[in-house]
């Protein structure tokens, strides 16, 4: 188990004085991309294989966002490996210890070269130790297909929403869907599946159905294929 401590900067928060929730998934994509470092298969390690790990799905429960100025604590683990997936739990605590967010992700193991899935690389998967998952309710990788109430305006990924894979960041997808929802919704949950990776340039078309308690957003392509799908809770 890899643990990250912070403190909720003002950069951070939005007009409520608490963290953002893309911001929530970037102290996670922290925690772990700092724990591969600290073992010795990060960034650099994956490059020079041309190797990298692609977010497939992931779900959060969202208990309390984090105040600006809270000290909070990240932790995550790897609970298991199998094929080319791997799962990862994430929890966010504060400075009591109180659970501000728990969360479940799956990730694909993808050869750059081929640009496909591949066999989990030995040493990648040996260098951690798996852990017991969460005590959460795990949804479906998949969020079922559905029609649109609303179709909005497209959207082009700036040059900024790039991560090291050249790809367009997975906290931006987030980012950019909850932009569709109206001011009022108070986001508890998330679920985001993750389908085709957007480069810098590329135009995504957000279609969304609502309903009292749950919000989905697809962002597709021009041509009809969706990169991702996120459905929203809200608070109740």
């Amino acid at each position: 188990m890899y643990t990250l401590e912070t403190k909720v900067r003002y950069s951070e928060c939005s007009e409520s004085g608490q963290a953002g929730l893309a911001d929530v998934f970037n102290y996670m994509q922290d925690a772990c991309t700092f724990q591969a470092e600290e073992l010795g298969v990060g960034v650099s390690y994956m490059q020079t294989h041309q190797w990298a790990w692609i977010l497939n799905s992931l779900q959060a429960d969202i208990r309390r966002y984090p105040k600006f100025g809270e000290k909070i604590k990240i932790s995550t683990w790897p609970y298991d490996f199998h094929g080319f997936y791997g799962y990862r739990n994430f929890k966010i605590e504060d400075e009591a210890g109180g659970l501000l967010v728990c969360a479940n992700s799956v990730w694909v193991f993808l050869d750059l070269k081929r640009g496909r899935p591949a066999k989990i690389d030995e040493q990648a998967a040996s260098a951690y130790t798996l852990h017991k998952p969460l005590d959460m309710q795990y949804e479906s990788r998949r969020i079922p297909s559905f029609e649109p109430q609303r179709f909005l305006d497209p959207v082009r990924v700036p040059r900024y929403f790039m991560d090291t894979n050249h790809h367009m960041n997975h906290a931006k997808y987030i980012l950019l869907a909850q932009e569709c929802l109206a001011p009022e919704f108070q986001i508890a949950g998330i679920h985001a599946q993750y389908c085709k990776s957007a480069v810098c340039g590329d135009l995504l078309y957000p279609c969304i159905l609502c309903s009292s308690h749950k919000a989905t957003v697809r962002l597709d392509s021009q041509d009809g294929k969706t990169y991702a799908v996120i459905e929203f809770y809200a608070a109740e």
